[in-house]
């Protein structure tokens, strides 16, 4: 190494020539790899062998130490500053982990190892080791095939849990530089693995990354990259991103604590007691995973916390470091996880976090500090957090006069139909009070055990969750409940889409946050989302109901009738007849080959596939067919037989009595007249469910709803943002498709009230021009014309003109977002079925547990 020195202020650039100047008449054999300049308060570090070059103040050489280590005979590490830590590390602990489960090393011990070497390829490059020390023991201290290296990291191991006095005095020098850890980490003896040279290449890649750079958020896709996709679906393991988990740790609480720093700031003894607060404070996530949502809390916490020394510090212009440390630490973390390994990364986690913590405040303070050896642990509990009593855990009681005690997570995300049959049996264990819970998504169990859990206390939740749950069916089955159980929302982020760290992370899950507690805020905070992937806009309501709308407490209920003058919704006509009476294009050519005079029998059919997709299908139409027409059809009688078996096999009574006539469809709906037909599923992408009018020749499925007295006006509001806004809302939905419902969407609906005569006509005309431009596309399906991408400009200027006309018929004032559209809904909703519709309050009752 070749150093120049320079007075504070001089040309580095300069120094770098007059450095390289002095190479002249040196032996080619000597000459230096490294120059180093500097003017004593910038350095500057050259390696002319890699081409690189390091710049650094003084402040930072602590943190750039481990670029001169080639002093002490280390070797050069380059770093992927350009790539720096992400998920392909987590690909690489994965590829690690599988290496050494093929090679039969598995289970709890395979877990615990590989959490240790995540800790200690954080420790190398965070300062609680001797930087790149943990690299070097590998490079230098285990044999290139492998074959030791799983024994010498036992070892290593051993020394991490062992006192400096307690270790013997012929350790050699390299490894007396080592801390002691201790921690309950490395406390556990079990058989090393047995490496060999790949797997021994995997860990020094590993090595290779800059840890320091990582995210906390890495450690959710650690836990994914060790796990199957089938294990991924069936444990829910939905990682959330960094920026999501911030939504709902800012709408929960840190908002509010910044808030209130900001106004004790310039008071001294406020900020001693808001020191002492926050220390107070106590966070639990019963479904942590591995753990994103407690370190991303801790690691804000701990932020919160230098700005409040800091601020004392200014406050008092004392510079007496002992006076200015944490009083936070990870023990304040409570988190429940039924995956051991995830259990196991949450800990350590929360334990760099810590350490990372700590290094910020040093760095700001001018004094070392840290927490080794490990004296407290995070509270990471593994149970099924469905069965075990919180209560055990963590007391509710000590936050029975103050917040003190918050709640917060993404449960997993699991639907109703991808249940197993364990947690069909924690749904029945934990929502046996609620009716029609066999509806609910997974997610909807810990709400419920939260709701159990909070009563009586000034706890507060927040959950990311799907937004199933705010929509359709759920919405009465979970918040009927949550409601009478005197549960407020008082801040809730809108549908947004989900995204993550992992590849493929991009799917399309859409989901909610929402805020919870009993005690009823002033000003409720709700987020909105002009799209699923848009930043949010705030606003400050007066109440969130269920459905995350600023209005009354009220859910939409199941209704046989509509609420409004408009004529009744019935389904189609179900065949009930395993196929039989419906004809694909072949089979129709081919019946009539065999017997042509079966045309006039012939119906177009169509379903919700059939109408939207164009696609040919027909049907037997039976109706008044003479006894002696039918047996001089042989292949229709042959199909009707086969209709009367498949229904007397059946093993539903209904079904067997329509065996008596096998001509006919097991239920008759097909209206007389022209009708309004509506797909019951529609895709989630379209902006409107493409519905239209049929003649009464063309049969109607019961996988559609039918109109039988609608008219162009019907067709005109049912095709309106209005009511696609409100059904997006309140309709089930099948998988991520729209299903929609007479019963729950039409049927609720608040049509316009008694709009004028002109109004209806303008609503009339409007609607029959979006039919008139559907019918200029005649080569293109529906589904071709509702597709975002393919939708005709000119479709697209008539349904905006159709929704100006129906909403005027509501108010004059313009709808400028869905939201404000289902708040006037649902405000309109009210008025309709209050008397009906109002939640009964049930008497208050003390907590409870299981």
């Amino acid at each position: 190494m070749l150093a120049e020195h320079k007075s504070r202020g001089q040309n580095l650039d300069k120094a770098f020539t007059q450095a390289i100047d002095y190479f002249e008449g040196i032996s080619e054999t000597d000459l230096p790899r490294y120059v180093v300049v500097s003017d004593f308060a910038r350095f500057r570090l050259y390696d002319l062998d890699e081409g690189t070059e390091h710049n650094f103040t003084l402040a930072e050489l602590p943190d750039n130490i481990h670029l001169f280590g080639f002093i002490s005979g280390y070797t050069t590490r380059t770093y992927q500053d350009q790539d720096p830590v992400n998920i392909e590390v987590a690909e690489k602990m994965g590829e690690l982990h599988d290496a050494l489960l093929a090679s039969g090393y598995g289970g709890h011990q395979l877990e615990v190892f590989l959490v240790r070497l995540v800790y200690c390829l954080f420790a190398d490059d965070t300062g609680i080791f001797p930087r790149d020390g943990f690299r070097f023991f590998l490079e230098e201290r285990t044999d290139e095939s492998g074959r030791d290296t799983g024994a010498q990291l036992n070892s290593f191991f051993q020394l991490l849990d062992t006192a400096p006095e307690s270790r013997q005095t012929t350790l050699d020098e390299d490894l007396r530089q080592f801390p002691h850890v201790n921690g309950a980490l490395f406390r556990e003896d079990f058989r090393a693995p047995t490496f060999d040279r790949q797997m021994r290449q995997k860990l020094l890649e590993a090595c290779s990354f800059d840890w320091s750079k990582v995210s906390p958020a890495i450690f959710g896709s650690l836990f994914q990259s060790v796990m199957n996709p089938a294990e991924r679906r069936e444990l829910g393991a939905h990682y959330t991103s960094e920026r999501n988990i911030l939504k709902a740790v800012r709408g929960l609480f840190l908002d509010d604590l910044r808030t209130e720093f900001e106004r004790i700031k310039d008071n001294a003894s406020g900020l001693r007691r808001f020191h002492d607060k926050i220390a107070s404070l106590r966070f639990f996530d019963p479904a942590c995973g591995a753990g994103n949502f407690l370190v991303i809390t801790y690691r804000e916490m701990r932020r919160l916390e230098l700005d409040v020394l800091k601020r004392m510090r200014d406050l008092s212009g004392s510079a007496q470091q002992r006076l200015y440390v944490s009083a936070i630490d990870v023990d304040a973390f409570y988190g429940i996880e039924i995956e051991e390994f995830a259990s196991q990364i949450a800990t350590v986690a929360l334990w760099i976090t810590d350490h990372l913590a700590n290094r910020e405040l040093a760095l700001e303070f001018g004094v070392e500090y840290n927490r080794l050896p490990l004296r407290r642990a995070p509270n990471i509990h593994k149970e099924n957090a469905l069965r075990v009593d919180w209560a055990e855990i963590i007391s509710p009681e000590i936050s029975a006069d103050e917040t003190r005690l918050y709640i917060l997570g993404n449960p997993p995300f699991v639907g109703k139909q991808y249940q197993n049959a364990e947690q069909k049996a924690d749904m029945d264990y934990v929502c046996s009070a609620l009716p029609n819970n066999g509806v609910l998504d997974y997610v909807a169990a810990w709400y419920v055990k939260a709701a159990q859990f909070i009563q009586d206390t000034k706890i507060k939740v927040a959950f990311v969750s799907t937004n199933s749950i705010t929509q359709g069916e759920q919405v009465g089955a979970l918040w009927s409940w949550m409601i009478a159980n005197h549960v407020k929302i008082n801040f809730a982020h809108r549908t947004f889409r989900w995204t993550n760290e992992a590849r493929g992370g991009h799917a399309a899950v859409y989901c909610i946050i929402v805020g919870f507690a009993l005690q009823d805020e002033r000003e409720k905070r709700l987020y909105d989302y002009e799209r699923p992937d848009s930043e949010p806009a705030e606003r400050i309501v007066k109440n969130i109901n269920p459905y995350l709308v600023d209005a009354d407490d009220i859910v939409v209920q199941s209704r046989r009738q509509p609420i409004s003058d408009v004529p009744p919704i019935v389904f189609g006509s179900m065949p009930n007849d395993g196929g039989h009476l419906l004809l694909d294009d072949d089979e129709k050519a081919q019946l009539l080959r065999l017997e042509p005079q079966a045309e006039r029998f012939i119906r177009r059919f169509y379903g919700s596939r059939e109408f939207i997709n164009n696609i040919n299908r027909w049907c037997l139409w039976l109706v008044g067919i003479e006894p002696n027409e039918l047996r001089q059809m042989p292949e229709v009688r042959r199909r009707v037989e086969a209709v009367r078996q498949y229904r007397l096999e059946s093993n539903r009574e209904t079904t067997r009595r329509l065996a008596d006539v096998p001509t006919l469809f097991g239920e008759m709906r097909q209206p007389t007249t022209n009708y309004l037909l509506i797909p019951r599923v529609s895709s989630e992408r379209r902006r409107f469910i493409p519905t239209g009018f049929l003649t009464a020749n063309i049969i109607a499925g019961d996988s559609s709803l039918i109109v039988p007295d609608a008219i162009p006006y019907h067709f005109g509001v049912i095709s309106s943002t209005m009511h696609n806004a409100w059904m997006r809302q309140v309709c089930v939905r099948l998988k991520s498709d729209y299903r929609y419902s007479n019963n729950l969407v039409y049927n609720n609906f608040p049509f316009p009230d008694n709009p004028t005569a002109a109004q209806r006509e303008r609503v009339e005309a409007a609607a029959n021009r979006v039919l008139e431009v559907r019918r200029a596309f005649p080569n293109s399906t529906l589904a071709d014309l509702y597709d975002p991408n393919t939708m005709p400009p000119e479709l697209v200027r008539a349904h905006r003109d159709l929704d100006r006309e129906v909403d005027l018929c509501y108010r004059r004032a313009a709808f400028n977002t869905e939201l404000e559209r289902l708040q006037f809904l649902f405000a309109r909703y009210r008025e309709l079925v209050a008397p009906l519709a109002a939640i009964a309050i049930v008497p208050r009752r003390r907590r409870i547990t299981r």
